[in-house]
Parts: C-alpha cells; structure tokens; sequence
C-alpha cells in the first residue's frame, strides 16, 4: 500500500534586515532599486525615513545621483508598527533609510512588524557617528535584526574599503561635537581607519 505524503503549508516567515554602511555606499539607491523590484511584480511597498535628515525635502529619499521616492517621514513620536498598519497592512515589504536615526523603540516597533505582521522589513543606515560610536538606532538594529549586511564602500582618499565617516568643517578634520549634524558629500566622507586618524589634507 503506498503512503501518500501530505504536503503542509509552509509559511515564510518575514524577517528583519539591516544593511549599514559607510556614506557613499549607495543605501538610498539601493532601497529605490529594492521598491522598483517589488512592484515590477505588482506587489505594494511602504517606503519611510527619519524626519531628522533635513537635507532633503521632507516626505523624500533623495540619492547623491539625483533618484528620488516619496517616503513617510518617521518622527520621534511615531509609532511605526501602527504607521505600517494605516498605510498598507498587506504591504510586501516595508524599506527604512537612515535608520541609524531611529530610537530604541522605534527599533522595537520594527521587530512587531515582522513578528506580528509577517512583513520583511529592510532598514539601511550608517553604523557609527564621525567619533566611532554606535547610533542608537543602528546599535539596536545590530542587536535585534534577524540579518546584518554590510555595504561597501571605499576610502575617499586612497581606495580601501571605508569603514569610518569623517566630518570635515572649513575644510578641517572634525573629531568632536554633536552627533546629529546633517551634510551630504560637503562635510561627511568614507574613509578607511589610517585616513580617519591622519586624514591627506594640505
């Protein structure tokens, strides 16, 4: 008598991706790029990023080569898993840029979307600030994501693989100060660790 094999529904289960990189790593190209593959095959998005990065206009993720997407701005008081629901419950993915902006809870709400909703989520940012200290939002994404990628990048002065963001002002390494400044190629580079410390400046 054969044995007939009861095939069972196997449900995939969402997960939870950090992908962080040095600046220039291409991590808003690539989320335009993610969102352009989902919906090629009809399946809806959600596209959000921290209202703290004022250098583009509010409500948009801007790459450095000009590429731009509507993106619902995150505050300190949203709450994103609530936000998910009002916006798409059935989305296919939710994509976050400047994550590292985040806040331990804002972290957290993203974890609920994957684990109650079953929807991937992709978060992409910066590792570590101008003085080599975590984020608060990447140091609970390192913690709390299902999978950690890194982005490469190279060292804007001699073409190893940047690891580092220098902040530069009047055209000086800066090594001290606040966390949160924004810029874009104008005061913030990749670079790799020696040319972090001993920068080639005349």
């Amino acid at each position: 008598m054969e044995e007939k094999l009861s095939r069972k529904k196997v449900e995939i289960l969402a997960q939870l991706f950090y992908r962080y990189g040095a600046m220039n790593s291409g991590k808003t190209i690539e989320i335009i790029k993610v969102a352009h593959n989902y919906e090629e095959q009809n399946k809806s998005v959600i596209i959000m990023t921290s209202a703290l990065d004022t250098r583009e206009k509010q409500g948009m993720i801007e790459s450095r080569i000009g590429l731009e997407r509507k993106a619902d701005p995150i505050f300190e008081k949203t709450n994103i898993f609530e936000r998910v629901q009002e916006l798409d419950p059935h989305a296919s993915c939710v994509l976050i840029d400047e994550a590292q902006f985040l806040t331990k809870k804002h972290v957290f709400q993203l974890a609920e979307i994957v684990d109650e909703l079953n929807i991937p989520v992709i978060a992409f940012g910066l590792k570590n600030d101008f003085q080599n200290h975590l984020f608060e939002g990447s140091e609970y994404l390192l913690l709390y994501a299902d999978k950690i990628e890194e982005m490469k990048t190279i060292c804007w002065f001699c073409g190893k693989k940047a690891i580092m963001n220098l902040r530069f002002h009047d055209g000086k390494p800066v090594y001290d100060g606040e966390q949160i400044q924004m810029g874009g190629n104008e005061s913030y580079y990749p670079v790799c660790r020696k040319h972090y410390y001993n920068p080639p400046i005349k």
